[in-house]
């Protein structure tokens, strides 16, 4: 029997051999997942413990970078001082900041189309640099220097492109819904009633089915983007089938839009300080609404709504600006020795109105309210001749120079050009 058993075990050593060697490598791998799902769980524990993720996660909240961008754009009524204050900067930086900007910019005079932007050093809570956006197209970058002690200064300037526009459209409800539908830019709509607004009364001039044209300039940028307007190169306001076409003509003395026989179109006075308003009350005899009783109204009223800008319808000195008694909030402007105006009535004045500050025609003096002795928002508008209220609306006016000589042959070369560019425009040439 044993001699069979040692036979049998000689014989198949090898069989045997292989089967323990199975047997052990199945035992190993068991072993070895075993021990490594054991270190999976016990790693699984170890990140869900609550202590831990408090940890990392308060580590994590801690880890800021060194510099922290702002950006600020400026809203109406901030000064200089409270907007840095604003980011915790200290006076003494301020300071640093204010007399690096002062030659290029009056940081006394901000509004709300400026932006600015503060990289600050968070280990020492210092500005590393400053961004101040002095226009669409202009910014002012200061960098602190190395040792710490001076900001370098670099002006920063965007690259526009000039295109020229031409639009035109037939007047349906009025000449700012007509211009607005083609997409005109507001300032560009607002200066071309300006230099109509010596000749036209928007509110009563103007009839459905009237046409306009203009051909303008804007500059873009490389993502073409309009970030600003120019100039208004040629404009037709077609009222009852009659044109009124106007050139601009460049030269520097004699600068300013021009009829097609080379007469300047702005007069001494425009002959409506607002726009988009409707005459309420004429110059003459009327019951006054308030007080009743019939007497001479020496003005003329345009109801508009409160808020309408009001521009000073001449260039000028402010002589009064202040509470007129039952007239408002008023501003009384002398042009020369013989025009003076009043614009009465107004919610506010534009910043910077004062007595004896110069303004210039179209500019916005004020805004449009119901001060004083007012029924509801409107502008009474007075025009004193050598001492003498007179009706605004009937006066004639001095009107514009007359290019001549030189300037008259450059004026006819120049229109010919601006003709051939419209021209090309319209047939889509250009």
């Amino acid at each position: 029997m044993q001699k069979k058993i040692t036979f049998f075990l000689t014989k198949n050593l090898r069989i045997i051999g292989i089967i323990f060697l199975v047997i052990f490598t199945i035992i190993i791998a068991l072993y070895s997942n075993y021990q490594k799902n054991l270190d999976y769980k016990r790693y699984n524990n170890f990140i869900d413990n609550i202590y831990l993720k408090k940890t990392l996660k308060e580590i994590i909240n801690n880890l800021e970078p060194r510099y922290k961008k702002y950006n600020h754009k400026i809203k109406s009524g901030e000064t200089f001082d409270k907007i840095l204050k604003e980011y915790s900067i200290d006076n003494k930086e301020i300071l640093e900041i204010k007399e690096s900007l002062s030659e290029k910019v009056n940081i006394n005079k901000l509004n709300t189309s400026q932006k600015i932007q503060i990289i600050i050093d968070q280990t020492n809570n210092k500005i590393k640099e400053f961004i101040f956006q002095i226009s669409n197209t202009e910014k002012i970058y200061l960098l602190r220097d190395n040792e710490g002690t001076k900001f370098n200064q670099k002006i920063l300037t965007v690259k526009l492109d000039k295109k020229i526009i031409f639009k035109e459209n037939t007047i349906l409800q009025s000449l700012y819904k007509a211009a607005t539908d083609q997409n005109i830019p507001p300032n560009t709509i607002i200066e071309f009633a300006r230099i109509y607004g010596f000749q036209v009364d928007f509110q009563r001039d103007i009839r459905k089915e009237d046409k306009f044209q203009i051909m303008y300039e804007v500059f873009i940028d490389k993502n073409k983007k309009v970030l600003e307007t120019g100039e208004i190169i040629f404009a037709n306001l077609k009222l009852s089938g009659q044109d009124n076409s106007l050139y601009y003509f460049d030269k520097e003395d004699v600068l300013g839009h021009y009829d097609k026989n080379g007469k300047s179109v702005q007069k001494a006075l425009m002959k409506t300080p607002i726009n988009g308003a409707r005459l309420s009350s004429s110059f003459g005899l009327r019951k006054h609404p308030i007080d009743g009783f019939t007497k001479m109204h020496r003005g003329t009223d345009f109801a508009a709504p409160k808020g309408t800008p009001i521009m000073a319808s001449g260039n000028g000195i402010i002589k009064k600006v202040g509470w007129c008694g039952g007239g408002g909030n008023c501003i009384k402007i002398r042009h020369n020795s013989t025009y003076e105006t009043v614009y009465a009535h107004m919610s506010k004045f534009a910043r910077g109105m004062k007595t004896g500050v110069r303004v210039k025609q179209g500019q916005t003096i004020g805004f449009v309210g119901s001060t004083g002795k007012s029924t509801g928002p409107h502008l009474h508008y007075e025009v004193i001749v050598n001492g003498k209220k007179v009706n605004s609306q009937t006066l004639k006016l001095p009107s514009g120079k007359i290019l001549k000589g030189k300037n008259r042959q450059l004026f006819e070369t120049n229109k010919i050009k601006i003709d051939v560019l419209k021209s090309e425009k319209i047939i889509g040439l250009n």
